[in-house]
């Protein structure tokens, strides 16, 4: 009798979902406490504190709601067969308008464009939801119903354009691969990790948003001193209109080798009242470029990458697998996905070791904005992003441990804090 990995993969499932609605049910607790943490009283304002817990609560009980949903719609589509039935139905779909079932590529595109739109109808409640009555009620959206689907039809674009040739490229791969195949498919997807982290901000993200220069003044000298002081490749130093969309903040960079670019939020600069501030917030971003955390974290993904395609090649023709699933051929898209249901334990694993180095990663950058004297600046900054992003003032420990690639305020003030308790 066969193993049955469909039953396997769909009981863990439920059991995970169990698991991190008791984390959730933890972190609701947590969020529903009258009294800021001890460590945040006199920091955070009492207003501050309530606006919080009201737009806390709110994205909690909407949480509930959609995880609940999710898991009953993806049990369902495992459990019922709806995967092989939908693979054959969009063979019968390319039968109907003329074109070959045989052809994996073309059947594996008709297949995907099915998910898609089942994927957009069905996600399309909750991010409305999301967007125009949570985000809303709390201050934050400032998009109209026009530029959002404006960008959710740029997106399905994009998805059209750039879809086809790497799903084809990866069938082949697959197909032609032979005792390398991981090699082969680590490679493809290595070049394409690059070519997107080049192209993106360049030719995608100006699709969506307005990057412009930062002005001339004391803030822009002070961002390029502090680049130039640490050596710093800084090419372009970017604004981007994220107000347009949502009055949260942020700041990255990207770009390789001697391209560095820096690029600013317009709420970031909005909320950080001084310049001071901005200038901490972006030395801790520098910290994480001295300190070479970019470099490990894109080494550590390509080394998982490279695991799951081997795993996946031991596995990729395992007939007993496909039949567990309700196939009785073995499409290399199909291959993919199953496989990605049998190793989610590993992945659960993964996901939560990266978000304990991330973590670690974020008390070292700290420490490095520390030892360039923006301890003060950098303290309040995240204070004032804390209160401006209405972000959750209590955590439950478990909860923050799971799923927190950053360490909470509390924390993180708590670590800046103390060297200089220890040097008195």
């Amino acid at each position: 009798m066969a193993f049955p990995y469909m039953e396997a993969v769909v009981g863990f499932m439920i059991l995970m979902y169990i698991f991190e609605t008791y984390l959730d049910l933890r972190q609701h607790a947590a969020l529903k406490l009258p009294t800021l943490p001890r460590t945040l009283e006199g920091v955070i304002s009492q207003e501050k504190f309530e606006k919080s817990r009201a737009y806390s609560l709110d994205k909690s009980h909407f949480h509930f709601v959609h995880e609940c949903v999710t898991i009953l719609m993806d049990s369902a589509i495992l459990f019922f067969g709806v995967l092989p039935w939908f693979w054959k139905k969009s063979g019968d779909f390319l039968v109907v308008v003329g074109l070959n079932a045989e052809n994996e590529i073309l059947h594996t595109l008709a297949f995907l464009a099915g998910v898609m739109i089942w994927s957009q109808i069905t996600d399309l409640p909750f991010s409305l939801y999301s967007t125009f009555v949570i985000e809303a009620r709390h201050g934050f959206n400032k998009q109209t119903i026009w530029l959002f689907f404006r960008d959710m039809f740029k997106g399905i674009g994009l998805s059209i354009l750039l879809g086809p040739p790497i799903v084809a490229a990866i069938i082949v791969i697959v197909q032609k691969g032979g005792p390398y195949l991981a090699i082969y498919l680590w490679g493809f997807m290595f070049i394409l990790s690059i070519v997107m982290m080049t192209l993106y901000p360049i030719l995608i993200a100006p699709l969506f948003n307005k990057f412009t220069p930062l002005p001339d003044g004391e803030l822009r000298e002070r961002i390029e001193k502090l680049a130039s002081s640490l050596k710093f490749p800084l090419k372009k130093l970017f604004v981007v209109d994220g107000s347009t969309r949502s009055s949260h903040s942020n700041a990255y960079m990207y770009g390789f080798f001697n391209n560095k670019r820096i690029v600013l939020y317009d709420t970031l600069i909005q909320q950080c009242k001084k310049e001071e501030e901005v200038v901490a917030v972006i030395a801790h971003e520098l910290g994480h470029w001295k300190l070479n955390h970019t470099m490990y974290s894109f080494i550590a993904v390509q080394i998982l990458t490279f695991l799951q395609f081997g795993g996946y090649t031991l596995v990729r023709n395992s007939g007993d697998l496909f039949q567990s699933f309700g196939f009785d051929t073995q499409p290399v898209l199909i291959g993919l996905i199953i496989f990605q249901h049998t190793v989610i334990p590993l992945q659960h694993l993964v996901s939560f070791g990266l978000n304990l180095v991330s973590r670690s990663f974020e008390f070292q950058a700290d420490a490095f904005a520390k030892k360039l004297g923006y301890a003060a600046a950098l303290r309040a900054g995240l204070v004032k992003l804390q209160e401006e992003n209405l972000s959750a003032m209590n955590t439950d420990p478990w909860y923050s441990a799971y799923h927190y690639s950053h360490p909470p305020l509390v924390e993180r003030l708590a670590a800046l804090d103390e060297p200089d308790k220890k040097e008195d």
